[in-house]
């Protein structure tokens, strides 16, 4: 059983990741700052390491900085803290769907493999819930990949969406950089 005290949970928009979540006095789960980011990059590798893709994490920690921490933030994340360190991650971000307007996105949920199965993921997502109701948000959204077993049975725990109707579309940086208009030709 998970013993935990929720700490101010009551904050306005501007003040959201100001909230703290303490485990058994041992694990904290708090706003990610500026400094954790060598720790994340950690993780974001053991992930891709895990999805058998370590070859596709080109972020760097600078990149980061910018993005997370610089003029106009385009991501977000929490943390799971021990004595150990920082062993968990919720990163995230705003998103606008044209029919329900603004929704969060859950990018990554990733526990270090050492500490999976001892509720962190678990206080991980519950934050994000936490953080979808104070925000009042339509959707929480994320993937999953069908044969990642582990974490689907996890959101089905929730009662969760899986949804098998939508593809994923993207195009890479060298398709973008290769793109010709037709409209042009």
């Amino acid at each position: 059983m998970i013993n935990a005290k929720v700490v101010d949970l009551t904050l306005t928009f501007d003040f959201i990741h100001s909230c703290e979540i303490n485990y058994m006095s041992t694990l904290t789960i708090r706003k990610g700052q500026k400094e954790d980011l060598p720790s994340v990059l950690l993780l974001i590798k053991e992930l891709a390491e895990f999805e058998k893709a370590p070859q596709e994490v080109e972020v760097t920690i600078e990149e980061m900085e910018k993005t997370g921490f610089g003029e106009n933030p385009v991501f977000h994340f929490f943390v799971a803290e021990n004595e150990k360190g920082i062993i968990g991650i919720a990163l995230y971000y705003i998103k606008y769907s044209t029919w329900k307007g603004v929704c969060i996105f859950l990018e990554d949920l990733i526990v270090t493999q050492t500490q999976r199965g001892k509720g962190i993921g678990t206080m991980l997502f519950e934050r994000m819930i936490a953080l979808a109701k104070e925000m009042k948000v339509p959707r929480l959204e994320w993937q999953v990949l069908d044969w990642n077993e582990p974490a689907i049975n996890f959101y089905k725990k929730y009662n969760a969406n899986l949804d098998g109707e939508w593809l994923n579309g993207k195009l890479v940086y060298s398709q973008l950089q290769e793109f010709k208009s037709k409209q042009n030709s």
